[in-house]
């Protein structure tokens, strides 16, 4: 069986990258494959990396409330290079009143803090045929 291939961006000027880390660490420990972009992407770079590294999962950390501004983008970019079907997620500090603006746009599931790793493995697991 193929391994699931997830790529694990930080748009934007937010600097903190402990909990992509983390989320990084347990996928590859579920045995996915991880794409580690780095700090500070811009929408153009994740979406260029994803199709380079053809992903089946696009999972976003922001922290920096920039969200509702750099997800549509990511997403636009991914759809004009054709990656627009991929498994897309967003993790980070999203207050509860931006979750339906982020899953109207196109997200399709967003991870608040405190949400176990398992949950979020098993979530792409059981959305992703590998």
């Amino acid at each position: 069986m193929e391994r699931i291939r997830v790529l694990v961006a930080k748009p934007g000027l937010d600097g903190h990258d402990r909990g992509a880390r983390v989320v990084a660490r347990a996928l590859r420990d579920a045995g996915m494959e991880v794409i580690y972009t780095g700090l500070r992407q811009t929408p153009e770079d994740i979406a260029e990396a994803a199709v380079q590294e053809d992903v089946q999962v696009v999972g976003l950390s922001i922290l920096s409330g920039a969200h509702n501004t750099l997800v549509p983008r990511v997403l636009e970019q991914l759809r004009a290079r054709g990656a627009g079907n991929v498994l897309f997620l967003v993790g980070g500090i999203i207050p509860e009143e931006d979750v339906e603006f982020l899953k109207s746009a196109g997200v399709h599931a967003v991870f608040g803090p405190g949400t176990s790793t398992d949950d979020i493995v098993e979530f792409i697991k059981s959305h992703v045929k590998g």
